[in-house]
């Protein structure tokens, strides 16, 4: 969205038009010492002096409709615009159907613009028709598929009209084109939230799903998180299950040393000794290792963290030590 183009050869300036001249324009006022005045051009000054003036009077009619559509042309993420056209939408008995049309192609043009995207919901939420909704926001995905705006009307569709059926599949592309799409991963965990549900079964399934990925690229955070999102919903906790247990072991015999690896197996150690069910493998001294070696070499970006953590887990062996000499005496 511009001030400035081809489009402007013809423009009429409102205050030159014949049918605005019972309008007296609202100048922007930014006080009498305004600190820092905005440059807007000529032509941005015209159209929200013009719009000032008929929000004041709370005009209704085609002209304000057709002043809002020049104003968001202008600058599509102001609200009050976007809210008054709105209203006379409303007030007018607009076709709904035009007016999603108009908003696809705002959107095309501004699609990380919160403002347009509750335009959107409020008229599909008018209309009571979401059947445009998921075509929409896969093209706009398309084009970035981390748009947090168009993720967050595709949830909002999906969940007010019951859209799951085929997001899955959705999801599995783009997780299969870009595993590391933290975006796509976070819709998947939102469909099983939703719609799928976190049977025995299912919670099986996507540990089986999600280290197939892991192990096709070890080093990916997204997948990582979904899995402890994951386990969340596994009553056996974060390491009693043995088919995670079995693949962590075996990347890490293979030498693998991704952080997301070595901070998992560190909270399995830690759950084990919270329980009081630590073992040769998954106890205080191996956690304390794998920080030191985080700290060192694999992470250390963040070793004051894995400092931290270890030094923790210290006071936890020395309590568990202490608890350990207690009984034999």
């Amino acid at each position: 969205m511009s001030d400035s183009g081809d489009s402007d050869i013809s423009w009429v300036f409102y205050k030159d038009r014949p049918d605005w001249s019972d309008i007296t324009p609202v100048p922007e006022d930014d006080g009498p010492t305004p600190v820092v005045v905005i440059a807007h051009s000529e032509k941005f000054e015209d159209v929200y002096d013009y719009f000032r003036a008929v929000l004041q009077k709370n005009e209704i009619s085609e002209r304000a409709l057709h002043l809002t559509k020049d104003a968001v042309e202008l600058n599509p993420a102001n609200y009050t615009v976007w809210q008054y056209r709105r209203d006379l939408l409303k007030e007018l008995g607009t076709d709904l159907r035009s007016e999603l049309d108009y908003v696809e192609s705002v959107i095309k043009q501004s699609p990380k613009n919160y403002q347009v995207w509750h335009h959107r919901r409020v008229l599909v939420e008018w209309l009571q028709d979401s059947s445009l909704e998921l075509e929409l926001t896969g093209e706009a995905l398309s084009q970035d598929s981390k748009n947090y705006h168009a993720w967050q009307h595709r949830q909002w569709a999906m969940k007010t009209f019951g859209l799951f059926d085929n997001e899955m599949e959705f999801v599995d592309n783009l997780i299969t084109y870009d595993v590391r799409n933290n975006s796509a991963w976070n819709q998947r965990y939102f469909v099983m939230n939703n719609h799928l549900g976190w049977s025995d079964l299912n919670v099986q399934k996507e540990i089986v799903y999600t280290l197939e990925k892991i192990k096709f690229v070890k080093n990916n955070e997204s997948a990582w998180n979904y899995l402890r999102g994951v386990l969340l919903h596994d009553k056996r906790g974060i390491g009693g299950n043995a088919v995670v247990l079995s693949c962590c072991e075996e990347l890490y015999k293979n030498r693998c040393r991704s952080p997301y690896l070595l901070g998992f197996i560190i909270d399995i150690c830690d759950e084990a000794i919270k329980k009081g069910e630590t073992n040769s493998i998954y106890c205080a001294d191996r956690a304390i290792e794998l920080c030191q070696a985080l700290a060192t070499k694999y992470d250390k970006i963040r070793s004051k963290y894995w400092n931290y953590l270890s030094e923790n887990l210290k006071k936890k062996r020395y309590i568990e030590n202490g608890a350990t000499n207690n009984i034999h005496v």
